[in-house]
């Protein structure tokens, strides 16, 4: 009998090694957190960036008002919620270094499309929520650097 649990032991431990990671790609609330405030690699940063990233990222429909491209990497943001990053108000975590940022504001006009954005750019603490270990949600109105 032992014999037989020592292959079932095996998968058991490798499964639970290789879960985590597949458990933050299934995660609705950090792929959306993802998809509205991460991009490895900018290209340009100016308006027309951010005109280009908020359609291809569907948030002009209607015209968001302001939203923040961190840049870096993903490992990075995710430490803000353990060691990197520090307690900030009740629900926040704010990073203990800053990030290269992109943040993207609707000049105005209609709310309609086609939107049109100036970017700003720089580096900066950010401010985020976190759930179960997971960035979830980034504070637009804080800037802090």
């Amino acid at each position: 009998m032992a014999m037989s649990l020592g292959p079932l032991l095996l998968v058991f431990v490798l499964g639970s090694v290789a879960t985590p990671p597949t458990l933050a790609l299934d995660d609705p609330r950090y792929t959306k957190f993802l998809t509205q405030h991460y991009d490895a690699k900018p290209k340009g940063r100016d308006d027309r960036y951010c005109e280009n990233m908020m359609r291809r990222r569907s948030l002009t429909s209607p015209c968001k008002d302001v939203n923040t491209f961190v840049h870096g990497n993903k490992n990075n943001i995710k430490a803000i919620c353990g060691k990197n990053g520090s307690p900030y108000g009740e629900n926040f975590r704010i990073s203990e270094s800053p990030f290269q940022v992109t943040t993207c504001r609707h000049t105005g006009g209609s709310p309609r499309p086609p939107c049109r954005y100036r970017a700003s750019s720089g580096y900066r603490r950010i401010v985020i929520a976190c759930e179960n270990g997971l960035p979830v949600h980034l504070d637009e109105s804080v800037i802090s650097q």
